[in-house]
């Protein structure tokens, strides 16, 4: 077990009103977050000389005391293969000084968890140890791939969660779907409830007392069984787009969780093993520097060919 020696911080103003607790979580890689709570709560951790409770807000300016930690080996993340960070820096789509915009591969993560420890985020910061505030803006499903925002500075992960919250930022979706979509199914407004089963699923589904969804599709192109369209999401639930294209009878290609299993069998046959979902685009404009900043994400070359071989 390695132990880490006492730390001095002193708290940026791109830190400022983030709780204690959540900041360090994020900087202490290898504490147990039981530990970083036990540190709080007898008052290890001094901010300005004195206590701070977890749910303390940093100010611009607090010097901050850390005691001697222990880094316990098996929660220190895996370094990411060679494989994985050249697939990543292949597939960056824009870079400024405050943003990363990549095209998320299908099958990997976002982040790490319980069962897979390291997500995009964890090998990009392997990548780029530099980024030190490197965050993720918002997240996409497993097996979704496309545009994927990350904040290398706390100021603009602030402004770009403010311009989520206000549903000023636009995502497009490109999604293969069973079927051909009638004019009055294109817009679909039902609630969204989500629930977690014991084994840490999530499962999302039409309720009254879900929270309100709306979903606008738009049809690109139909072939003989299956449409590909074009979803703008107005809301960003966890599922959105695979719940609501269920719901109109159109579910997605390649979902195994709410998909249909017939469909996915004969897509296999083109080469499928995925689910065809993808962040084809998203667009905003930041605030603090009046920049428009629009991505769009090729498809991958398994969507492709599928759509080839339709």
């Amino acid at each position: 077990m390695e132990k880490a020696p006492v730390q001095f911080l002193t708290i940026t103003a791109d830190f400022a009103g983030q709780r204690i607790d959540n900041f360090l979580m994020a900087r202490l890689k290898g504490v147990p977050k039981t530990h970083i709570y036990r540190i709080l709560r007898k008052g290890e951790v001094r901010v300005n000389k004195k206590r701070a409770k977890p749910s303390y807000k940093l100010q611009d300016g607090d010097y901050i005391r850390l005691p001697p930690l222990q880094i316990e080996p098996e929660n220190v993340l895996p370094r990411p293969g060679n494989q994985l960070m050249q697939c990543l820096e292949n597939r960056i789509l824009y870079e400024d000084n405050g943003l990363l915009i990549i095209n998320k591969p299908s099958g990997i993560p976002v982040h790490g968890g319980s069962s897979v420890k390291l997500g995009v985020v964890e090998a990009l910061r392997c990548m780029y140890p530099k980024l030190t505030q490197l965050e993720l803006v918002h997240r996409l499903d497993l097996d979704t791939s496309g545009c994927l925002i990350l904040a290398k500075k706390r100021s603009v992960l602030r402004e770009l969660h403010e311009l989520l919250r206000a549903r000023h930022v636009e995502k497009i979706y490109w999604t293969l779907t069973k079927g051909h979509w009638k004019e009055a199914e294109l817009t679909v407004d039902v609630p969204l409830l989500k629930n977690q089963l014991t084994s840490g699923e999530r499962i999302v589904h039409v309720h009254a007392e879900g929270k309100p969804s709306v979903t606008h599709f738009r049809t690109l192109h139909e072939y003989s069984k299956t449409s590909l369209m074009e979803a703008t999401l107005e809301t960003g639930r966890t599922h959105q787009i695979r719940v609501h294209a269920k719901h109109r009878g159109h579910p997605v290609a390649g979902d195994e969780k709410y998909g249909d299993r017939e469909l996915n069998k004969q897509l296999r046959e083109t080469g499928l093993r995925r689910m065809f979902l993808h962040a084809y685009l998203i667009r905003f404009t930041l605030p603090s520097s009046g920049q428009e900043i629009s991505v769009t994400a090729p498809l991958d070359v398994e969507l492709s060919e599928c759509l080839d071989a339709l």
